[in-house]
């Protein structure tokens, strides 16, 4: 079995080393970049040497275990461990300039998340969990928003890469949702925003069509706060809403108010 108290403190460490690396070079005007899915699904060196970084680390630190990683896929190997990994959450942001992006690695057994780790390198923010050990922002317990009021909720949401081609992009629920909340944020890294529900910076979350490592270390965070993660849209992969439990039911309504109009 995995001392995960043991791996976390290793976890972090690695994190804020690749996070200093990404920060280091946040700005570079001659980044090698690329699209993957879609004409808006960047990919830049910066990503692939980060994950790199972090597939060397597990390599030599749990060499058995399997690795989903977001640039390189799937390597698996008969165990019941695998890490989950995000190696630059905010890959837009991250290429413009803007200071808003995270490294996101979580270890999953038995397709449980057990550890999540969420660093935000310009801002130096650790957001760090271990099942059923609580959440923590720098070393401080983290406990969700108890707003129960979406009116006056502060609420965070993404588009999936596929908003040009697929009806079902979030629109429809962001017009529904944006008078009926104080306002809604859009930073462009699901980790990261996810990271804020946990620590009550927002109120609520929902986003469509995200994958496994957007969120496998983040909803852990969310959880180990208080929280509540309902999953809905099951056509439209991973999509889910993030919050305290009142405020998931609010915006839960909202959304199938639109689904059934």
């Amino acid at each position: 079995m995995v001392d995960l108290f043991a791996a976390m403190e290793k976890v972090k460490e690695l994190a804020i080393t690749v996070g200093k690396m990404q920060k280091d070079n946040l700005g570079r005007k001659d980044l090698a970049m690329n699209t993957k899915s879609t004409s808006i699904d960047l990919v830049t060196e910066i990503d692939k040497q980060s994950e790199q970084m972090i597939i060397k680390f597990i390599r030599k630190n749990y060499p058995c275990h399997s690795i989903l990683a977001e640039e390189s896929g799937l390597a698996a190997s008969e165990t019941e461990y695998l890490w989950v990994v995000d190696p630059l959450d905010g890959t837009t942001n991250f290429s413009q300039g803007l200071p808003i992006f995270a490294v996101s690695i979580a270890l999953q057994y038995k397709n449980e998340t057990v550890l999540g780790v969420v660093y935000a390198p310009v801002v130096d923010q650790l957001f760090t969990a271990i099942k059923g050990q609580g959440a923590f922002l720098n070393g401080k317990r983290l406990q969700v928003s108890a707003k129960e009021d979406l009116a006056k909720s502060v609420l965070a949401t993404g588009f999936p890469y596929d908003i040009r081609e697929n009806p079902i992009n979030n629109l429809a629920y962001f017009n529904r949702l944006l008078p009926s909340a104080r306002a809604i944020r859009r930073m462009g890294a699901a980790a990261y925003d996810l990271a804020c529900v946990a620590a009550g910076f927002f109120d609520g979350f929902w986003e469509l069509k995200l994958s496994l490592w957007d969120v496998a270390a983040a909803v852990l965070l969310v959880e180990e706060a208080g929280g509540k993660i309902v999953y809905f849209r099951q056509d439209r992969g991973i999509s889910l809403i993030a919050g305290n439990e009142v405020i998931c039911g609010a915006i839960l309504e909202e959304i199938k108010q639109v689904d059934h109009s």
